[in-house]
């Protein structure tokens, strides 16, 4: 009614209302149908969206929570992973450090029974220069820094730089026993693997001088890896089947085991790409040893092939390459399945020993110790592109430059 009058409304007028009213009700069914109710979606949709926020926000949180967590139990001074899920992601191809990028790309094989070193150029498949170095060069290993390469003359108890800007050699440095070489991932300490000694020698990373030197009871220490952390490393024992893990910033070892079959003769050590398990080759066993690090507890055996040696990754963290010394041929493994998926066989035979992948991922160069030559192995499909004649008793050649921030050592483990 109208305000202050008792008069009751016109018919036409709440005819009028009456069509406003339900107007405005269809209107409102049409355009939001639970508003009639009381109900109000767009309320509840900025509800569930701000729910998803927070719940994405949450999520982030404790992921960098987690990272800073990883990052706090890394060795002090040693660089974090790129992924924390693999271990190698700073490894593709093109990714190279700004320390090597203007290096040319060579092929570096020390020949233990010629006392030289063999430099390949990879595109022409051919010797182009040949080195003299001390007594039974064992390894051609990157330097952490990236800038040298140092031949490992084993009895001749030096160590013989190579700038690999020039191919050219250095003054050869005093190590005693210098069987094989490591870095630690802080890139303080040359770890040199003194096989006679039985030792593992702490030496400071660029003067060579000894920090400290750790006696141990096993045979023929050989090759090593290191935990994703930086915090430990394994290294095999080839003379006496044993495998040690060492303390990295303790410089002690901290356990040791004795492999389960009479006989067992360890060689090369690889960690996965998610740093959960590690594969040593050992060519006695001929096959892999997988062993969970942490746990350090007793690993199991996958067969591969005679005489199993050498371990290296793909580009793509997918594959592992296992070259079988004493049958010529080479496995494949998976890591996503933990299995062999392929086995390229070297026509006429050979000895692929140690080596590494070219820096796009498209060739694995080996050595063949006892044929005198090198191999060029095709990544996608196993054809071989190249046998080249090297000096004699070829080992741990070193393809380089390789991607990478920093090397581990031995003939090229970056990460």
């Amino acid at each position: 009614m109208v305000r202050g009058s008792s008069r009751p409304l016109s018919s036409a007028y709440r005819r009028r209302a009456t069509l406003r009213t339900a107007v405005a009700l269809l209107l409102c069914g049409a355009a939001v149908p639970s508003c009639a109710s009381g109900e109000h979606k767009p309320d509840r949709a900025r509800s569930a969206s701000a729910r998803a926020s927070a719940a994405a926000a949450s999520a982030a949180a404790s992921a960098a929570a987690k990272r800073r967590a990883a990052r706090a139990r890394l060795l002090p001074g040693m660089p974090p992973p790129l992924d924390p899920q693999d271990l190698y992601a700073a490894d593709r191809p093109g990714m190279l450090s700004r320390a090597v990028k203007d290096f040319p790309s060579r092929v570096y094989v020390p020949n233990t029974l010629s006392d030289t070193v063999s430099v390949i150029d990879p595109k022409k498949f051919k010797v182009i220069r040949t080195i003299p170095v001390g007594r039974q060069p064992q390894h051609v290993v990157p330097s952490w820094d990236l800038k040298t390469l140092w031949v490992n003359n084993d009895l001749g108890n030096t160590l013989t730089p190579i700038n690999p800007a020039n191919g050219r050699a250095g003054r050869p440095v005093d190590v005693h026993d210098p069987y094989n070489l490591y870095f630690t991932p802080d890139g303080k300490y040359a770890v040199v693997m003194a096989s006679k000694d039985r030792a593992l020698v702490f030496r400071d990373a660029h003067s060579m001088k000894v920090v400290k030197s750790v006696p141990v009871d096993c045979y023929g220490v050989n090759h090593a890896d290191f935990s994703p952390d930086g915090r430990y490393f394994i290294v095999s024992c080839e003379f006496s089947g044993e495998l040690l893990k060492v303390d990295t910033a303790k410089r002690k070892v901290i356990a040791k085991q004795r492999l389960p079959i009479a006989g067992a003769m360890p060689q090369d050590v690889k960690i996965s790409p998610n740093g959960k398990t590690w594969y040593i080759a050992d060519m006695m066993a001929n096959g892999l040893w997988v062993l969970n690090g942490d746990t350090f507890g007793t690993p199991r055996l996958l067969p591969t092939g005679k005489g199993t040696h050498g371990l290296y990754v793909s580009r793509d963290s997918r594959s592992m390459y296992i070259s079988n010394r004493g049958e010529g041929t080479i496995s494949v493994l998976s890591f996503k399945t933990g299995k062999l998926v392929q086995r390229w066989r070297l026509p006429g035979g050979g000895s692929p020993d140690m080596g590494g992948v070219s820096s796009d991922g498209k060739v694995l160069w080996l050595s063949g110790r006892y044929n005198g030559e090198v191999y060029a192995i095709d990544t996608r499909n196993g054809r071989l592109r190249a046998r080249i004649p090297v000096g004699g008793g070829p080992h741990g050649l070193a393809v380089y430059p390789q991607p990478g921030r920093y090397s581990l050592g031995h003939t090229g483990i970056f990460r």
